[in-house]
């Protein structure tokens, strides 16, 4: 579960309330718990990198976090199906232009 929150969530960061303002821990000050969950991050990230092919390897490895690397990849699939479905409902729209000329051109001969 630590995992997928990282995935979703973001880096776990430490925080604490020093003079009415809340400010990141000093490492030196976070307790094993907290460390633990600030590595679900990097657990999180080497399973997503591990998974892909070169290229996509190359687009999220400049990321500093599983969020963002799940973001960036979950935007390019979808947009690669985005395309997918405009390239299909294009085709479709030409086949239909071409079958209605072939029926004027039907009815023109007869």
């Amino acid at each position: 579960m630590g995992i997928w929150d990282a995935m979703v969530n973001g880096t776990f960061v430490p925080m604490q309330v020093v003079k009415g303002e809340t400010v990141m821990k000093p490492w030196s000050q976070w307790n094993e718990t907290e460390k633990k969950k600030a590595q679900y991050d990097s657990l999180a990230k080497n399973i997503v990198t591990s998974t892909l092919n070169m290229d996509e390897f190359f687009r999220v490895s400049q990321y500093n976090s599983a969020k963002e690397m799940w973001e960036i990849l979950e935007v390019t699939r979808e947009g690669t199906d985005d395309v997918k479905r405009a390239r299909k409902h294009t085709l479709i729209q030409e086949y239909e232009f071409f079958r209605m000329q072939l029926e004027e051109e039907t009815m023109a001969d007869v």
